[in-house]
């Protein structure tokens, strides 16, 4: 009977898995996508994670969602609902239920749905699916929790090492729903616990236990699907989350410089883990130090780039508050150093685990004094690693500290990485301080762009000191001399808007578009897809996503004023929006504005923009 089960042939399906923050959903999750990556799948995902530190097992708060969106040909956002939904248990159907589509598939644990578990859920009837409105039929009810304990019986494993692979029996049944290949899954967990192989043994064990219960019982709701890849470019490919590709990212520009990359760190959700990732790789000459606070991590950075390394320091919008006097000094010195934010929903400690883009205006402004520095934003998980080695580079050859802007959607989520060819990627060329000027040279003397030269310590003849008070243009000793302060203070300046950026693209109906959107940062596959949604309508639809916000392209007055209507679209109050309006004379955009912590919904877009279309 199985060999005559239809299969299906998808363009795109949206998976999220959703259980307690222990049940291990974004493992099974990440292997979900690293098996379509894989295949050639273009993919977006959203982890998303409870705020909670540990909240109680099987509790409102403490359900942890991973989303997956799954296509054929490119796909922009994570999906607005899920065609298949997984709930490990009570709490986890009742939070997660309204991000499923009218027609999902559902897949249940029936043994974590007893009395107590719907207590804790708040259902108020054991008749939980007719309570929520569900129909059963589309419902795939499975003794998950059973069938993982009598497949891992004669393991050897204690009661509470086998409730850990529940998840890979979940991932098992979605892979026979998807027609997946669990070669790849199995390599994964192999490698994942290659110190455990007791422990990798057993989760593949499970998972192909899932999987032959769907093949067995045909548990599909409706059909075994598979999606294709339509356009596949040749090449190495791999499921990478943003921060891992931002630590990728300044290795390659460390390497393609010539460089030692040191990171000065303090841990700070979500940024984080691009600790973690390049504390792994000291045989590629990275030193990563994860310093007492957060102005210490910046200062160590500071010191690094004086030393002649290439100095990061990563954090979140609290840490940017607390790094922002070393952040000044980098700016003074004129030194190269990256500052990565990964933003989250604030104010204060706010949403630590949620994205949000309300750092805009304190990476532009958040110091004292004339302070001006150069801003960039990734528009995706996967170019956080050109992003990164961008802002590297600016950095490097334009003796400045860059900010480069990602935040949690971005740096949690994923995509299908093709691994890059560092021959492709533009040189990068520090500006020494030539040969010649030994004997001449002072601390402060400029290149032909404006550039301070840069002097390594050490380096026989052009010995010199730095400092945090105002130097004198020509010698580079301590001045106080009014004149001399304003001209530094213009030099300083000029310096940043001189930086070349990339002209702004315009993507879709460019030259007769009745409407302009435009966003910065992560919001750019969100905006993309809305845009799409509305030009397949028939409505003359442009966006424009900016990367550069300082300095900004040189085309941004231009395309500001060259379209009826201009939304500006970002998950902040209007802060992109009142950049735009400083720098553009006479520019009032509409705005579109979110604090959710969340990300877009495509369709809310649609809508709203569409109506400005309309009015």
């Amino acid at each position: 009977m199985a060999d005559t089960l239809e299969v299906k042939e998808l363009d795109q399906v949206v998976v999220r898995f959703s259980g307690d923050s222990g049940d291990g959903m974004q493992l099974a999750g990440n292997i979900f996508s690293t098996i379509s990556a894989t295949v050639g799948n273009s993919i977006s995902t959203f982890p998303d994670y409870p705020a909670d530190i540990r909240a109680p097992q099987g509790s409102l708060t403490g359900v942890s969602g991973f989303q997956v969106h799954i296509g054929a040909d490119q796909v922009f956002t994570p999906g607005d609902q899920c065609d298949v939904l997984v709930a490990m248990n009570a709490a986890a159907l009742k939070t997660q239920y309204r991000f499923a589509k009218p027609g999902a598939a559902i897949i249940i644990d029936t043994d974590s749905f007893g009395p107590k578990d719907l207590e804790k859920a708040q259902f108020k009837t054991e008749d939980y699916l007719g309570e929520m409105g569900i129909d059963p039929d589309r419902v795939i009810a499975c003794p998950l929790t059973t069938m993982v304990k009598d497949c891992l019986a004669e393991s050897g494993m204690d009661v509470k090492s086998i409730l850990k692979c529940r998840n890979m029996f979940a991932l098992g049944l979605v892979c026979w729903l998807f027609s997946r290949d669990l070669d790849i899954a199995f390599n994964f967990l192999r490698e994942k616990f290659a110190k455990k192989p007791e422990v990798a043994e057993a989760n593949i064990r499970v998972i192909q236990a899932g999987y032959d219960y769907g093949h067995n019982t045909h548990s599909s709701v409706a059909n075994v699907y598979r999606i294709e890849t339509t356009h596949k470019v040749p090449g190495r490919y791999m499921d990478i989350t943003g921060n891992k590709a931002t630590a990728y990212g300044f290795i390659a520009a460390a390497e393609k410089a010539g460089l030692k990359l040191y990171l000065g760190s303090y841990p700070i959700t979500p940024a984080t883990d691009v600790l973690h990732e390049l504390s792994k790789h000291k045989s590629l000459g990275v030193t990563t130090v994860q310093c007492e606070d957060e102005i210490a991590g910046c200062a160590s950075a500071v010191g690094a780039s004086f030393a002649g390394a290439l100095g990061v320091t990563s954090t979140s919008g609290p840490g940017i508050c607390l790094k922002s006097e070393a952040m000044n000094l980098a700016v003074i010195m004129e030194l190269p150093l990256v500052v990565l934010d990964v933003q989250r929903g604030g104010p204060a400690t706010g949403l630590p685990t949620k994205s949000e883009q309300t750092d805009l205006l304190q990476v532009l402004f958040g110091r004292n004094g004339e302070s001006p520095m150069p801003v960039m934003a990734a528009i995706s998980p996967t170019d956080c690693f050109d992003a990164a080695y961008e802002a590297s580079k600016m950095a490097l050859e334009h003796m400045t500290p860059v900010v480069l802007l990602t935040d949690a959607f971005v740096a949690n989520g994923s995509g299908a990485f093709r691994l890059p060819n560092l021959e492709d990627y533009p040189a990068i060329r520090p500006p020494y301080v030539p040969e010649e000027l030994k004997g001449s040279w002072t601390p402060y003397m400029r290149a032909e762009n404006g550039t301070r030269y840069w002097a390594i310590p050490g380096r026989e003849g052009f010995e010199h000191i730095l400092g945090g008070l105002e130097k004198d243009d020509k010698t580079g000793a301590i001045s106080t001399n009014p004149e001399n302060h304003d001209l530094m203070t213009r030099k300083r300046a000029q310096k940043i808007a001189n930086i070349p950026v990339p002209d702004l693209e315009v993507l879709g109906d460019k030259d007769d578009a009745e409407l302009l959107i435009v966003g910065f940062g992560g919001t750019y596959g969100h905006l993309r897809a809305a845009m799409e949604e509305m030009r397949q309508k028939g409505h003359k639809v442009a966006m424009a996503q900016f990367r550069y916000i300082n300095p900004l392209p040189k085309n941004t007055a231009e395309v500001m004023r060259r379209y009826p209507k201009v939304v500006v679209a970002e998950q902040n109050m209007g802060q992109l929006a009142a950049w735009l309006r400083m720098k553009v004379d006479g520019f009032v955009p509409y705005q579109y504005n979110e604090v959710k912590g969340q990300p877009f919904q495509t369709s809310e877009l649609v809508a709203s923009f569409s109506k400005l279309v309309n009015s």
